[in-house]
């Protein structure tokens, strides 16, 4: 069977965004500027972002929801936009997941308030991976699941089962992190390396995996970003590592291929909120790798991806086809 398309799995979640004027201390107040319903987590984030960019394969999504106006909402954005929703299983009794996102406009910076609702009852009995026809499954989040992050009989965690389960019907996996403290990380996601073909993660993550300080007094340190790529590299059997910053991105091979690209200089008055920026950078890695691109020429429509996706409080309303956004990206210009 000739593999196409990309299954985007595991967390689907519903985001209630506030635009806030600051983010106040305890016991004072913030005016919100305004709000909007939208979909979140990495299952929503990257099949939505793949079909703004113009997916010319299949996109899939896979999950579970509850049978709620949470449920039905991320059920119509699929319909919306073409992504099959055939495996995303709605179950009566439980609540779709949520998460409060604070946006600050003082600082374009983000909080998070998540109630896990139908991601607290998964376990890998809920992946079936058997029907789908796509080549790459895009799956996550570590830490936010209390059963997949748990044992699961003779694994160590239920998402180790679910990645063997990916790699027995010939699918290839990618991976999305969660911001949860180092050592949390590494006791998540070490396990996982080896059943792993890509991993897309920021400055931060990289260092966590690779146990490097990556980033200092707020700073990305490329050098140190570098170095945990190679070590990432050195320590799986990853076909390719990425690693994404404000200001640019590195993509390691595990033919020792170096690939660099610094990010989109997007005018500060264009910059509405950065929720999803990650997810639109991994969208455009993702895009291109299916479709054969170079590696620079994938780079590319990651940062232009990403910084399209600024331009909305959203986590991909603002994403457009692939080609305008490398468009928009030029004559923003990119960072030197």
């Amino acid at each position: 069977m000739e593999r196409s398309g990309i299954l985007c799995g595991g967390a689907w979640c519903v985001d209630l965004i506030l635009m806030v004027d600051h983010w106040p201390a305890e016991e004072t107040v913030s005016t919100v500027k305004a709000e909007k319903i939208f979909g979140g987590c990495p299952g929503h984030n990257m099949s939505t972002a793949l079909k703004r960019l113009g997916a010319p394969f299949p996109v899939e999504g896979l999950g579970l929801l509850g049978d709620d106006a949470e449920g039905k909402y991320l059920l119509k954005v699929c319909a919306e936009l073409g992504i099959d929703s055939s495996a995303l299983e709605v179950r009566k009794g439980i609540t779709t997941a949520i998460t409060l996102v604070m946006n600050s406009q003082a600082t374009g910076k983000r909080t998070f308030f998540y109630t896990p609702g139908a991601h607290a009852l998964q376990t890998p009995d809920d992946f079936d991976f058997t029907r789908t026809r796509a080549r790459i499954a895009h799956l996550g989040l570590p830490g936010m699941h209390e059963k997949l992050d748990a044992p699961w009989k003779k694994e160590v965690s239920g998402w180790v089962t679910v990645l063997k389960k990916v790699r027995e019907v010939g699918l290839k996996a990618n991976f999305e992190m969660a911001s949860i403290p180092p050592e949390r990380t590494r006791v998540a996601m070490n396990p996982m390396l080896p059943w792993l073909d890509t991993l897309i993660i920021n400055d931060w993550e990289a260092g966590a995996l690779a146990n490097i300080e990556t980033v200092r007094d707020g700073i990305t340190d490329v050098a140190a970003c570098r170095k945990a790529a190679a070590y990432l590299i050195a320590h799986t059997q990853l076909s390719f590592i990425a690693v994404h910053f404000p200001f640019g991105g590195i993509v390691l091979s595990r033919s020792g291929e170096v690939t660099e690209q610094s990010s989109v200089n997007v005018p500060q008055s264009a910059i509405v909120g950065s929720n999803g920026a990650g997810d639109a950078f991994a969208a455009g890695i993702l895009f291109g790798h299916h479709e054969g691109w170079p590696m620079q020429k994938s780079l590319r429509l990651a940062h232009a991806s990403a910084a399209a996706s600024l331009r909305s409080e959203t986590t991909t309303g603002s994403i457009m086809p692939w080609a305008d956004c490398l468009a928009q990206a030029d004559s923003w210009g990119w960072r030197s």
